[in-house]
């Protein structure tokens, strides 16, 4: 690295895809970008499953950036027909199945323990579920095409800011090297980083949710519908086959997620509990083993499984849910998914990423200089991205209170569904948004929290009725018809809705 080369308007560190992104809108916009990476692609990575607002900011950022090759990945068929070699799947909508302890699953024509919603009309407009090591290296490709200058196996050790300016010591290979750059983004995802250069502490203090999750990736694992086959349960008015979908695996303790792409490979893992004493004490094998144990189908699922070569091991993660203290600082800025994380219930993880990417570049874009201005726009964005935050918290605490009851699970879920609606409604008809899943809305504040503590209440009680249940799900489909075009909770759906939730 040359003292010629390695003076920059912008450094970002973490290549994956919302670091490569951010760099090549950026470089788009006229800035001199370094992308470090302190790793190397491909690597796996969770956070897999988009949603129908994620392909929208895709096919924003493709126009708006000059990235007409971005376009693709927005839509199931136009990845297949173009970039057939990076791997995805299929992802028509999200799945649910409730599986009660030391039973055997089972359902009746009214679906009760099933929840299917349709978020495409077709796989070939369908959502996907990226492979993100494919995914991540192909994005990190279009980044050294793009002439960006860009560093991988390279540790950022430490950093100072002198003069409006950033002096960063990095190591690559046991050389140290120094970078100058006006300005740094952290698109790292973790928290190290921010400790490590601007004494930033990650808390998971004030969450709702308390959870953690143990996965893996593995090869042809059996399909869902083949096994609802093998015990005659129906599915010929499902709105599409839920092995093409974000399927999950409801539990009392928690949740499965099981997302397949389409070289035999799934993304398997639990999403569990953290107020569980017994789980969190136990080590990955087994919290597996013990789930297998609990749930007949899981360990028929996962009987014969064998790992995937990447990642080849089952991992365990510790509490899931943290954020930083701060977004930003003088010379500096955090990407969303580095700011804090809450749980990957709703497949919020890339469209939360991307809308992040839209605004961050927006801001620098309009703030060339890096003067005050710049810091007033950030102090609006940290303020975004914490009442988010918020949001997505407490959308997700409120279905882990629910897991042990499905009907009132599925008709707190509609509340996702519904603020999702009412995002991707404004977005279609080109209406400025500012806060992902209309978190400033205030009767999106008002129909959260009521909801939220009735949940609480009912949830507190030793016995459940069916009286409780009908007036519960009756409020919250009286709350949200203001808002829902895709007849969330009508009985005669029977938990099956075949509506697109967004047309695009």
């Amino acid at each position: 690295m040359s003292q010629q080369s390695n003076h920059y308007d912008i450094v970002i560190a973490g290549a994956g895809f919302a670091g490569a992104l951010t760099a090549l809108c950026l470089n788009e916009c006229g800035f001199k970008i370094c992308l470090i990476e302190k790793g190397k692609h491909p690597r796996f990575a969770i956070g897999e499953s988009s949603t129908p607002i994620a392909d929208m900011i895709l096919r924003s950022l493709s126009s708006k950036y000059n990235l007409p090759w971005l376009y693709d990945f927005s839509r199931y068929g136009s990845w297949q027909k173009k970039h057939p070699e990076i791997v995805c799947g299929i992802k028509r909508g999200f799945s649910y199945y409730k599986h009660y302890p030391g039973k055997s699953f089972s359902t009746n024509d009214n679906h009760i323990n099933e929840l299917l919603v349709a978020a495409s009309v077709s796989d070939e407009m369908s959502d996907t579920n990226w492979l993100r090591s494919d995914v991540d290296a192909f994005l990190v490709t279009k980044v050294k095409e793009a002439g960006i200058d860009y560093f991988d196996e390279t540790e950022i050790t430490s950093g100072l800011r002198e003069n409006k300016k950033w002096k960063l010591n990095v190591v690559h290979n046991n050389n140290t090297s120094i970078i100058h750059a006006s300005f740094f983004i952290d698109a790292s995802g973790g928290e190290m980083l921010a400790d490590k250069l601007f004494s930033v502490k990650s808390l998971s203090e004030n969450f709702l949710t308390n959870s953690f999750a143990v996965f893996s990736h593995f090869d042809n694992l059996p399909r869902w519908t083949d096994i609802l086959c093998q015990k005659n349960i129906a599915t010929g008015d499902y709105p599409y086959d839920a092995d093409n979908s974000a399927l999950h695996h409801v539990l009392d303790e928690g949740w499965i997620w099981q997302l397949r792409f389409n070289n035999n490979r799934t993304s398997f893992g639990f999403s569990l509990n953290g107020n569980r004493i017994s789980l969190q004490k136990m080590p990955a094998i087994e919290v597996w083993n013990s789930m297998c144990a609990k749930y007949p189908d899981i360990n028929y699922i996962l009987k014969d499984a064998k790992l995937s070569i990447q990642p080849g091991s089952i991992i365990r993660s510790g509490r899931l849910q943290r954020k930083l203290e701060t977004c930003f600082g003088d010379g500096w800025v955090a990407m969303p998914h580095t700011v804090g994380f809450v749980d990957a219930l709703f497949s919020t993880g890339i469209a939360y990423s991307l809308a992040g990417i839209e605004r961050i570049v927006e801001i620098l874009s309009g703030n060339r200089n890096f003067q005050q201005p710049l810091y007033e726009q950030l102090k609006e964005y940290e303020n975004i991205v914490f009442e988010e935050l918020k949001l997505i918290d407490m959308l997700v605490a409120g279905c882990y209170k629910t897991m042990q009851y499905f009907p009132l699970f599925n008709a707190w879920s509609m509340l996702y569904f519904t603020f999702t609606i009412m995002y991707e409604q404004k977005r279609l008809k080109n209406l400025p948004v500012k806060y992902f899943l209309e978190a400033n809305d205030s009767e999106v504040q008002r129909i959260a929290h009521t909801t939220y503590k009735e949940i609480l209440a009912l949830t507190a009680q030793q016995t459940l009725s069916q009286k409780n249940i009908d007036v519960f799900t009756n409020a919250v489909r009286e709350r949200i018809k203001p808002y829902n075009i895709a007849g969330l909770l009508e009985p005669s759906s029977k938990n099956m809705y075949h509506h697109t939730i967004a047309e695009l």
